[in-house]
């Protein structure tokens, strides 16, 4: 038994890098995208809507649980890369390096003012703590560059040569700013302003469905949806020109992604479909259609799956299929945020008049996630089977250490007890906010024995609102 679990560490690598990573980026939206929804409503607080308080100060809290994952997630991750991938990181990582240490200086800032805010209510003057959010604003969109960046560098690598085996004349600032990096992150970016917005949207469409109409809930899901909204519509745009990139840049991942089994000029759209021995079955073809997205010519030659070099092989289906699965998602929002939007021009509230439109955003959260999900398949996948794009090979990279079955196993159960944690956490806030309370500002003194003045912000103090 023990020596079928020593056997292969490539596989359980793999599980257990795609559990770490799927789980960590879905939390690490939050940091990425919260923070600038919250400056919004804490200044609408300030201009006079006592509502915007209520949302910033129940929203500064979850971000704090959240930013609390995320930091366990994300420390397991940077341990991952070292004891996982030690032939990448042992021959690299003077070259992605400095990517990650930026990160980390990114999330120290972040972590730094996230609680000063959440300490500074009614402890700061109202103006300097909402500005006390513009760093973790900054850093958590900064931090988020770094980390794509070098995952974008895994795609498109710079800043080195190798010479003898030996990798030479490194240059930090050429790797961060590889040709990939700019395209991907704000790709990621908009993605994380998706999940964010949506999901906290989706929260607050839920508590009107159930009957909770109030101005809290009534700019609960405002904000967030137009943060959404704007990412949603800018999104398609960014995402095509990353296509036209990417089928000159990794020909192998866009044939993937196109099903393309052989080289052709005028490839087809394919919708669905799978390939079995090496032809496509199931799906639906539209002549010359996948060329014209690719590269704006109907008859541009496509390379295909059958003419990459021996041992060079994507997983095409799996790969062709998320991506489908994610730019289906993708229109659906599109439709959902134009539909919202046409309507209100029209002096037609839906968020009032169609439980329908309540319905669609609550799942629009869940299926922002699954797109986001979906397209780091196509990232990672796609790029099969190299880990550092035709420079190392994934099997040349994994670790020959024969415990990550074990190591798996491990991490499957950190991840769900920190799941299960953080619903229980949430939801017990949620019910306290239901019903009136408010929880207390981490390591502040009691009301009753606070003998520090207190600084009102304009609007008045924050009353007990109606949170979901």
């Amino acid at each position: 038994m023990l020596s079928i679990l020593a056997a292969d560490a490539l596989l359980p690598a793999r599980y257990q890098m795609a559990v770490s990573l799927g789980w960590h980026i879905i939390i690490a939206t939050f940091g990425v995208a919260f923070p600038a929804i919250i400056f919004v409503a804490h200044r609408r607080g300030l201009r006079g809507n006592p509502a915007g308080f209520v949302l910033a100060q129940r929203w500064a809290k979850v971000s704090g649980v959240l930013f609390a994952l995320g930091a366990v997630s994300g420390t397991i991750l940077s341990f991952e890369l070292g004891l996982l991938w030690p032939g990448m990181m042992g021959s690299f990582g003077d070259v992605i390096g400095p990517a990650f240490a930026w990160e980390g200086l990114a999330f120290f800032t972040e972590a730094i003012f996230l609680g000063i805010y959440l300490y500074g209510w009614n402890r700061l003057p109202p103006r300097t703590h909402l500005l006390t959010l513009l760093p973790v604003v900054v850093a958590g969109i900064l931090g988020s560059f770094s980390v794509i960046a070098a995952n974008a560098w895994m795609n498109s690598p710079a800043g080195f040569d190798i010479v003898d085996g030996t990798v030479t004349d490194i240059d930090p600032v050429a790797a961060i700013l590889n040709d990939a990096v700019w395209l991907q992150w704000i790709h990621m970016l908009l993605a994380a302003y998706m999940v964010v917005g949506f999901t906290v949207a989706g929260v607050y469409a839920l508590g009107r469905l159930r009957g909770r109409d109030d101005e809290a809930h009534r700019l609960g899901f405002i904000l967030p949806f137009a943060f959404a909204s704007v990412a949603t519509l800018l999104q398609p745009v960014v995402g095509h020109i990353a296509g036209e990139r990417l089928a000159e840049a990794q020909p192998s991942k866009f044939a993937a992604i196109e099903l393309v089994p052989d080289t052709i000029d005028g490839a087809p759209l394919t919708i669905g479909g799978v390939l079995i021995d090496g032809e496509v079955r199931y799906g639906i073809q539209i002549p010359n259609l996948g060329s014209l997205i690719a590269t704006g010519d109907p008859d541009s030659r496509v390379v295909g799956l059958n003419d990459l070099p021996e041992g060079a092989e994507v997983p095409a289906s799996i790969v062709h299929l998320s991506f489908q699965l994610m730019v289906g998602i993708g229109f659906s929002l599109v439709a959902l945020v134009l539909w919202y939007w046409f309507q209100r021009r029209r002096g037609v509230d839906l968020l009032t008049r169609s439980a329908w439109f309540k319905r669609g955003v609550v799942v629009a959260g869940p299926a922002a996630i699954t797109a986001l999900i979906a397209g780091w398949i196509v990232t990672e996948v796609g790029r099969q089977p190299w880990i550092v794009y035709r420079v190392m090979r994934v099997d040349e990279a994994v670790t020959d250490a024969g415990w990550i079955w074990w190591s798996l196993t491990t991490i499957v159960v950190v991840y769900a007890s920190m799941t299960a944690f953080g619903a229980l956490v949430l939801r017990a806030m949620s019910r306290r906010w239901r019903e009136g309370g408010e929880m207390r500002v981490p390591y502040g003194p009691e009301d009753e024995d606070d003998e520090a003045p207190v600084h009102q912000p304009a609007g008045g103090p924050p009353g007990p609102g109606g949170g979901t």
